[in-house]
């Protein structure tokens, strides 16, 4: 029979085995590019490991490590997309009332990763619960306080902003141990089809005023710009006639002085002179006779531009003639 003492040898060296075994196998472990590591000694969490490569521990139970990944995960919210690209839909989840009292359904994407794996770890039970539940009340929260209009068209990006901005906060009050890098709405749409039709019927009517105030905003700017072109023709067209009138006024001026001054040299005959200028612009036809004192006929020149003489007549024809 084995004894008593030979059996506490095997069980001591069994043991030792054990020992050695699991020493050999915890007492080392490696970390990826795309993973980070929580060490825990005796129960206590200490720093994260992030470096890659092999490391060195004391063995377990004394030290354990948790091996979480550093890549960016995506919370599918009001739907569930496989590997095959089937999507599958939870409309009492993305079921919502907007500021206006108005009901969408809105679905969302939430991009967010590990940043402190010890909080991640410790801080919460189920951590992506709280992830889930904190973006439902985001968006129910913006939703809630947005138009419909918003929602399906143009305020998307401000909603998405808001959101982000919201679940940040909430995530950094819980402190679980992630950060929210981005946002987006994937779907937002009306509950059913004859909700959906009126509310095309809507756009459609409010896209065709818009059309409408656009082509009238353009017409009122054509004409405008027309308007102010033949303002400034007419502009310019005046101050040319003010100029001309101006250096008209000027030469005239001019003229009267250099008249003036004729006249005021010799009065005599500047007086003909002017009576005969009148006289060729107000009978241009009229034909002059200069005559001497004896009744003589002396050559005349006529003012329509003839300058043929006219044969001398004697002095009793010219009495009686009245010339």
């Amino acid at each position: 029979m084995i004894s008593i003492k030979r059996i506490l040898v095997i069980a001591g060296f069994s043991l030792l085995i054990v020992c050695l075994g699991i020493a050999a196998f915890t007492t080392w472990y490696t970390v990826d590019e795309s993973e980070q590591a929580v060490m825990i000694t005796l129960g206590e969490v200490e720093e994260g490991i992030s470096e890659p490569g092999l490391h060195f521990k004391w063995p377990w139970p004394i030290q354990h490590v948790e091996v979480l990944s550093k890549e960016t995960f995506s919370l599918q919210f009001g739907y569930e997309e496989n590997a095959d690209g089937d999507v599958k839909d939870f409309p009492k989840e993305t079921k919502m009332i907007t500021g206006d009292e108005n009901i969408v359904l809105a679905d969302m994407v939430v991009q967010w990763k590990i940043t402190e794996p010890g909080k991640y770890l410790f801080n919460s039970e189920n951590p992506q619960e709280i992830l889930t539940d904190a973006t439902s009340a985001s968006l129910r929260s913006i939703i809630g306080s947005s138009k419909i209009d918003d929602a399906l068209t143009s305020g998307k990006v401000e909603i998405e902003t808001q959101v982000h901005e919201l679940l940040s906060s909430l995530i950094e009050k819980y402190d679980i141990g992630v950060s929210i890098l981005a946002v987006k709405l994937q779907d937002v749409d009306l509950p059913n089809d004859e909700v959906r039709k009126a509310f095309t019927n809507v756009t459609d009517a409010r896209e065709t005023m818009n059309t409408k105030i656009n082509e009238a905003k353009k017409y009122k700017n054509k004409r405008t710009e027309e308007a102010k072109g033949e303002k400034d023709a007419l502009m310019s067209k005046a101050q040319g006639d003010k100029t001309a009138r101006i250096e008209n006024s000027r030469g005239d001026v001019a003229k009267f002085n250099a008249v003036y001054s004729e006249y005021a040299k010799a009065k005599a005959i500047t007086e003909k002179r002017l009576i005969l200028e009148t006289i060729e612009d107000v009978l241009p036809n009229a034909q002059i006779y200069i005559m001497k004192d004896n009744g003589d006929t002396m050559k005349y020149f006529p003012l329509n531009g003839a300058t043929q003489p006219v044969p001398p007549v004697n002095e009793e024809g010219s009495v009686k003639n009245g010339q």
